[in-house]
């Protein structure tokens, strides 16, 4: 009696280079023989010569570091320059004894530092801290180390977050030195020496800060309260968060049912609370931080769907199973096949 065995496979295998092979047995039992230049047609991997790959790298590292770092140093030496008062910007007039301008200055909620630090360090601990767990089912990037390869995945995106948000505060800084809009705390900060002897509702054009109570910095930022800074970036950096969290966080296999959402619901928590903060303050009024609102949502609309492409990276082809050596390629052969079904013809 003879026994033929089909098996039923995913693999296209060169007839030329598959042999099969009887035992020596003799009792109708056949191995498969794969010589050593087989090939698994399971994905498409385009291989790059190790010139051509380093030269591009050469070539992408010369160009951020001649090109993109000086005008990166230029935009924040300008927005630092602005912010200081060393360059020339405008100071809007008042109107003598104009109550929405005399509030006492109380100081920050959130100090400028707070935010900057918060905008700067949390998106990418979070995003690395999430592309860990994303690559730690992936068998090839086990092979490597886990962190570093996490860390190269997420300060790409981190990148995108950053040029979004350097855009965001370089509008912010030439918009408020436009503008130049008194503070509700104006009168306190600056004590205009024509509020002295001006006359109920005239408007004053041209004055001189004469308070000795504060300092110069705080002086200048008197006529700065248009857009509200603190609010454009606390809902830049929260909302972007919560958005990556939802695209990014919520793939994971096993995760945790409120982790996220609460990761979420602190994220958009901080910009609203350090937005409605510079209100309670009464360092700005309530259009100044509409206005800012409105440049932090239109900028996280930039980043990510423009910048980050709604963070719709393209899945990462494991080939842990594809190998140049025999012994893997047989693995992979045994493993595969041990789970197709074997249909026998009596």
């Amino acid at each position: 009696m003879v026994r033929t065995y089909r098996v039923v496979t995913c693999f296209r295998m060169p007839k030329r280079q598959t042999k099969v092979v009887p035992a020596a047995s003799g009792d109708g039992v056949f191995t498969i023989d794969l010589s050593s230049t087989s090939t698994l047609d399971v994905a498409n991997v385009p291989e790059q010569r190790p010139a051509v790959t380093e030269m591009q790298a050469r070539h992408s590292y010369l160009w951020h570091l001649l090109i993109d770092l000086p005008i990166l140093i230029l935009v924040a030496a300008i927005c630092i320059l602005l912010e200081v008062g060393a360059l020339p910007s405008r100071r809007g007039g008042f109107t003598c004894n104009d109550p929405a301008l005399s509030y006492p200055h109380t100081g920050d909620t959130f100090s400028i530092s707070f935010v900057a630090a918060i905008t700067v360090i949390v998106p990418f601990l979070v995003m690395w801290g999430v592309e860990t767990i994303l690559h730690q089912d992936d068998e090839y990037t086990m092979k490597k180390n886990k962190l570093i390869s996490s860390a190269k995945t997420a300060s790409l995106m981190y990148r995108d977050y950053i040029y979004g948000s350097v855009v965001n505060l370089t509008v912010l800084e030439v918009v408020k030195c436009v503008v130049g809009s008194p503070r509700p705390t104006f009168f306190d900060l600056c004590q205009p020496d024509k509020a002295r002897t001006c006359n109920n509702s005239e408007y004053v054009s041209s004055y001189t800060c004469t308070s000795t109570k504060y300092s110069r910095y705080l002086q200048i930022d008197s006529s700065r309260s248009f857009p509200s800074a603190h609010a454009s970036l606390s809902i830049y950096c929260g909302f972007f968060i919560a958005w990556y969290l939802q695209r990014r966080a919520f793939s994971w296999r096993s995760r945790s049912v409120l982790v996220v959402p609460l990761l979420q619901t602190l994220a958009v928590l901080y910009a609203a609370v350090c937005a409605l903060t510079r209100l309670t303050d009464r360092r700005h009024h309530w259009w100044d931080v509409l206005a800012g609102a409105v440049m932090g949502f239109i900028t996280v609309l930039y980043t990510v769907l423009v910048l980050c492409k709604n963070f719709s990276q393209p899945s990462v082809v494991s080939t842990s199973d594809i190998s140049s050596s025999d012994g893997n390629n047989h693995q992979s052969v045994r493993r595969l096949l041990a789970s197709e079904p074997r249909v026998v013809v009596p």
